[in-house]
């Protein structure tokens, strides 16, 4: 009885200082600045643009497929892309397609210092993830070079990182890996170029290599794009003795023809 009369006070407080900011500060959506019921969310038409990925799904790469797999094929279904050339990564998911409908919501988090998208990221992350999230042992983040995260301020894929360990209680290592050399960026570059671009780009930290040995890593991203960068970071992992890596980020592109 002690317990449930301390809680209460403490969640009438809560509750009572959230109505305060947001008669102050009304919830604003994420994507479009509108109005919305509660801090995080999007509005309606909002919600309705973003094209938000689930199953059937590449059971590697997470590549969306139009029509169910067979009865017997649930769970195991590879796209053409992984049969024909296996990614290094064990599993990768993402919450959403990267097109006109997200393209503002991502970019507005990675580059105009959109970062109190951060907790809701996580939250619709850990969902879209939540098998990767039960095997993992460690997170960590797709590093920065660090000219470019002086030139930015914060590394995108740290925060979601940082936010996802809490939704999920699972350890962060956000210096687990270090970006060696600033790669130009990859935007103009083919999935061939984007390959060649990341190679030896990555390193596990040294003081963090008792962090990788053994262990299912939980790689994190913004987009997953052709997959150069996440394939590149999966083999460093592995080579330092990590047992499984697994991806999972905000984003992935969707191409039919070409699914990553």
């Amino acid at each position: 009885m002690p317990v449930t009369g301390t809680r209460a006070p403490a969640a009438w407080v809560r509750a009572a200082g959230r109505s305060v900011l947001d008669a102050l500060l009304p919830p604003r959506c994420l994507a479009c600045g509108g109005p919305v019921g509660a801090p995080g969310t999007l509005c309606p038409a909002c919600w309705e643009g973003v094209a938000f990925l689930g199953p059937p799904l590449c059971a590697a790469c997470g590549f969306p497929f139009e029509l169910a797999p067979e009865a017997g094929d649930a769970g195991g279904t590879l796209c053409g892309a992984c049969h024909v050339d296996p990614p290094p990564y064990a599993r990768a998911r993402a919450v959403m397609a990267y097109d006109d409908g997200s393209r503002g919501l991502v970019l507005g988090f990675k580059h105009a210092d959109r970062t109190e998208a951060a907790p809701a990221f996580a939250h619709w992350m850990a969902r879209a993830g939540h098998e990767l999230l039960a095997d993992a042992d460690v997170i960590a983040p797709v590093p920065l070079h660090r000219w470019r995260l002086l030139a930015r301020r914060y590394n995108q894929s740290a925060l979601l990182a940082n936010q996802l360990g809490r939704v999920a209680s699972v350890p962060v290592v956000p210096d687990l890996l270090l970006r060696r050399r600033n790669t130009p960026s990859q935007g103009h570059l083919s999935r061939a170029g984007r390959g060649r671009n990341v190679a030896g780009a990555f390193a596990v930290h040294p003081g963090r290599a008792g962090r990788v040995r053994g262990r299912s890593v939980l790689l994190v991203d913004d987009v997953l794009t052709t997959g150069a960068t996440v394939a590149a970071c999966t083999r460093v992992l592995k080579r330092a003795g990590a047992r499984q890596v697994d991806v999972l980020t905000l984003a992935r592109v969707v191409r039919p023809a070409a699914p990553d």
